[in-house]
């Protein structure tokens, strides 16, 4: 199994009630044998354009493992779903997440250590 992330924008008429259109995604993802790993929801966004005479859309991306003959599948009962107004299926550069994370801690422990030592010079 490969793993993807899944971008998509719903409809914003679903803001308050997101689930049903939550569920309706999940159970795709599940009839064509794929597990949902995350979830991100950063909510209502404007678009930078119009898409189906919406303006705003409610923004959420789900990381899944599939089978990469599935991916299709999935594709095609996205296309035909009315709460998904657009989607995107990219598959992650999982090195440069992983590489991104680590630079991430590398400055984390610089600015702690230089905190420190500011403490000590100020005691």
């Amino acid at each position: 199994m490969n793993q993807y992330e899944i971008a998509v924008l719903y409809d914003p008429g679903l803001e308050v009630d997101l689930s049903k259109g939550e569920e309706r995604v999940k159970k795709i993802i599940a009839e064509n044998k794929g597990e949902i790993i995350s979830t991100d929801n950063w909510g209502k966004r404007k678009l930078a354009y119009q898409i189906k005479h919406n303006d705003f859309a409610v923004y959420v991306f789900y990381m899944v493992k599939l089978l990469p003959e599935n991916v299709i599948k999935v594709e095609s009962a996205l296309n035909i779903t009315d709460e998904v107004i657009r989607f995107l299926i990219t598959k992650p550069d999982l090195k440069a997440i992983a590489k991104a994370e680590k630079e991430k801690q590398i400055k984390a422990s610089r600015i702690n250590k230089d905190d420190s030592e500011k403490d000590q010079e100020e005691a």
